[in-house]
């Protein structure tokens, strides 16, 4: 874990790999909630009664393990998912 923000531009990140480590993120954030159910198209929000800062705590986390840099008018990309996946794609893909 420790060296995969390193990694990651050396080695791009696939959909799969982003969504595992969003889920890694998610399970330190709300590490009571059962994310092997979830639904990807689902908002966060509704599925796992996450406020906004918890959401707030995704995007931090996600500059603090893998530098990514996401615009606050950007957070709204992050409400579940797909659309999280989606956009963080090219971010980690550089």
């Amino acid at each position: 874990m420790l060296f995969k923000p390193i990694l990651k531009f050396i080695f791009p990140m696939t959909g799969p790999e982003i969504r595992e480590a969003v889920i890694s993120i998610l399970s330190d954030i709300a590490p009571d909630e059962n994310f092997a159910s979830m639904k990807d198209e689902v908002s966060f929000r509704d599925q796992f009664e996450m406020d906004s800062m918890d959401l707030l705590d995704i995007v931090l986390e996600l500059r603090k393990r893998y530098r990514v840099q996401i615009p606050e008018e950007d957070y709204p990309k992050l409400d579940n998912m797909n659309s999280t996946v989606e956009y963080l794609l090219p971010l980690m893909n550089p």
